[in-house]
């Protein structure tokens, strides 16, 4: 075991994985680029095939959760909620706390068959991120600014678009609006008392706009709201970094499930809805923070080997000629090839360190109503 933590760790192995990943992702983008010649011809067809490009760039990224890092993900829920798991289009509301919540959701959307038609409302920073925004943009993801007057028109427009989207879908929202840090959490909390609303423990005050916005678009299509409040045993605090040197996590995800029909219609009705839903996602961590569990019985859904295999491929694929090619380079002796290829690796490794700085606490989310912040900016 300690042989293969120490593997897990060469710096040499994760800038091969990062090749793989790059690489491959370009080429997804270039393909789906050439899709889109099938939208004015059959759209329906244009998105079923970049469901499966997406899920083969995503799904390596759930490779190295599950099977690189051995990440362990609990679910507290019943089964008659599994069982719908998949086989539904939905809202997914999660606390958004932590740099992997996202690779957790990702995680549940593999093993039940939605990595690819996964959605979310992103930020409009994220499209100009190769390979994840390039790969959203294909995907009909829905990006915004974060300004309403700006995003109105978008937004609609966008949600609109997928009500017909031909497979089930998870359209995750962070009702946060960013990651809960303390310094947010404080003047999250002073929004709340100014605005009367009931102070959070561990999340910031929710959003609504967005929420109540989306439901109003999907209505129709979705048929659930499930919300999921994540947590780590042993007050770990996840990173990609982590996950990347193959470090192992223990992830717990309370998921309840809501009928669209039990929720208000009315916008400002539905925006008290969810205030409730977020007292109720504060008392459930407050439980997890006292008993180390949520409540309910456990599942642990069985992950796939489709994620090992996709990664596979696409190593075989793409790392045999480049070893090929490195053999070449040292055994020609030229100073100028060797060079040139250890300057190939060094910009190989920033551009990968950058991608993994997309999902960083410090580096990521808004400076919600930080007044000093925006002086800055």
């Amino acid at each position: 075991m300690a042989l293969l933590a120490y593997l897990k760790s060469l710096f040499i192995l994760q800038l091969l994985m990062g090749f793989v990943f790059v690489v491959s992702g370009l080429i997804i983008n270039f393909i789906q680029l050439c899709t889109c010649i099938l939208w004015p011809i059959n759209k329906q067809l244009y998105r079923r095939i970049n469901c499966r490009l997406s899920y083969s760039l995503w799904s390596q990224l759930v490779m190295l959760l599950e099977w690189w890092s051995g990440t362990d993900c609990v679910l507290y829920t019943d089964q008659a909620t599994v069982d719908k798991f998949g086989k539904e289009h939905v809202i997914i509301i999660l606390n958004h706390n932590y740099e992997i919540d996202f690779l957790c959701g990702w995680t549940m959307c593999e093993r039940f068959g939605v990595l690819g038609s996964s959605k979310v409302l992103a930020k409009h920073e994220l499209l100009k991120v190769p390979l994840i925004g390039w790969t959203w943009y294909f995907l009909e993801i829905v990006f915004c600014k974060r300004k309403w007057e700006e995003d109105r028109k978008t937004v609609f427009k966008g949600l609109g678009r997928l009500k017909d989207y031909p497979e089930y879908m998870w359209f995750l929202l962070y009702c946060e609006g960013t990651r809960f840090t303390e310094k947010k959490h404080q003047i999250s909390m002073q929004v709340a008392e100014s605005k009367g609303l009931p102070k959070l423990k561990y999340h910031l005050l929710p959003r609504t706009k967005g929420f109540t916005t989306t439901l109003q678009c999907l209505k129709g299509t979705v048929t659930a709201v499930y919300d999921v409040t994540l947590n780590f045993k042993d007050n770990q605090t996840p990173t990609l970094l982590g996950i990347v040197n193959g470090k192992k996590y223990k992830a717990d995800m309370s998921v309840r499930r809501f009928p669209v029909e039990d929720i208000p219609d009315d916008e400002q009705e539905c925006a008290n809805w969810l205030h409730k839903l977020y007292q109720e996602k504060d008392a459930l961590q407050e439980i997890y923070h006292k008993e180390g569990k949520f409540p309910g019985p456990t599942i642990i859904p069985r992950r796939r080997l489709w994620t090992l295999l996709n990664f596979l491929f696409w190593a075989t694929l793409l790392l045999s000629p480049l070893i090929k090619f490195a053999c070449g380079v040292v055994v020609s002796g030229s100073p100028l090839l060797i060079i040139g290829f250890i300057i190939f690796l060094i910009i190989a490794s920033i551009a990968i360190r950058r991608l993994i700085g997309v999902t960083e606490v410090k580096k990521t989310g808004s400076s919600y109503g930080d007044q000093e912040a925006k002086k800055q900016n």
